[in-house]
């Protein structure tokens, strides 16, 4: 009974995610009260866009070191954040499936252009558990290299809770299947620790993490073109993903144009100024 139980809640769990991620999503992970079944009544991923993440709280690293939250942030490089627990019989390894995917189609890896981390929001796994993910992501991500800066952290239930409050995060224990019934997604970080984007879901085009990255730094971070981009696509969370901004392409546009117009006619001036000193002096036999 358990196990059936188990599996529906399952399903909806994934279900919940692929809904959040279509043209219905607004700014919380699931749908509208009323769509799922109850057992989802406050499972939700809430945008807290601006607000501080709280870089005190202390935690276990996959090596069982204490560590702080603020040990990740430099101050020049953003980081990725997602929640998961290693438990889950369904939807934190397609999670973790997809966000690895979405890292391997990235030129950027983790602890060069950006820190990751992944906490553990269930209060009873361990620094072991931590550890043997980490290892397995970072081997299907292909670059040993990661391992530096993707982070796999466990914590006591006092600061999950902080955490996840902090960030928005709503999950809930549900007794009948042996379950948490929890969102998934990835959230974006400033490297002062402000909170600066989210993406629903359990995987997405790996533009939209370098968008969401480049953001998270005013723009900082990433080539000229990067920079070009992050000015022409804005996120649009109707869509959980960075769409073309009309008016910026229509200023960019009407920058160049001048530019253009500027340039032939400069090309011209000289040519006339040529001409003329030319006349006024010409070569002598």
């Amino acid at each position: 009974m358990r196990r059936s139980l188990g599996l529906k809640v399952g399903g909806y769990l994934l279900l919940a995610v692929l809904l959040s991620s279509g043209a219905q999503a607004q700014f919380a992970a699931t749908p509208p009260p009323g769509e799922l079944p109850p057992v989802f009544d406050g499972v939700s991923l809430d945008e807290q866009i601006g607000a501080p993440l709280p870089l005190d709280l202390t935690f276990q690293n996959s090596e069982g070191e204490t560590v702080a939250l603020r040990d990740y942030f430099d101050g020049e490089r953003p980081v990725a954040l997602n929640l998961v627990y290693h438990n889950c019989p369904m939807l934190c390894n397609l999670t973790l499936q997809g966000h690895t995917r979405t890292l391997a189609a990235m030129e950027w890896t983790p602890g060069e252009q950006f820190e990751m981390i992944t906490v553990s929001f269930a209060a009873d796994e361990t620094p072991a558990m931590a550890a043997r993910q980490k290892a397995r992501f970072v081997q299907d991500l292909g670059r040993p290299e990661a391992a530096e800066g993707w982070h796999f952290l466990t914590g006591d239930a006092a600061t999950i809770q902080k955490l996840t409050e902090a960030v928005g995060f709503r999950y809930k224990w549900v007794e009948e299947a042996e379950q948490y019934a929890h969102p998934a997604g990835m959230i974006f970080i400033s490297p002062s620790g402000t909170l600066t984007r989210y993406l629903h879901g359990m995987s997405f085009p790996a533009p939209d993490v370098r968008k969401a990255l480049v953001e998270a730094t005013d723009g900082t971070l990433g080539t000229t073109v990067d920079k070009l981009l992050f000015y022409c696509f804005q996120y649009d969370p109707t869509a959980n993903s960075y769409v073309a901004s009309a008016i910026n392409i229509m200023k960019i546009g009407g920058v160049l144009t001048v530019l253009i117009l500027g340039a032939v006619l400069f090309v011209f001036w000289r040519r006339e100024t040529d001409a003329q000193t030319l006349a006024s002096h010409p070569a002598t036999a």
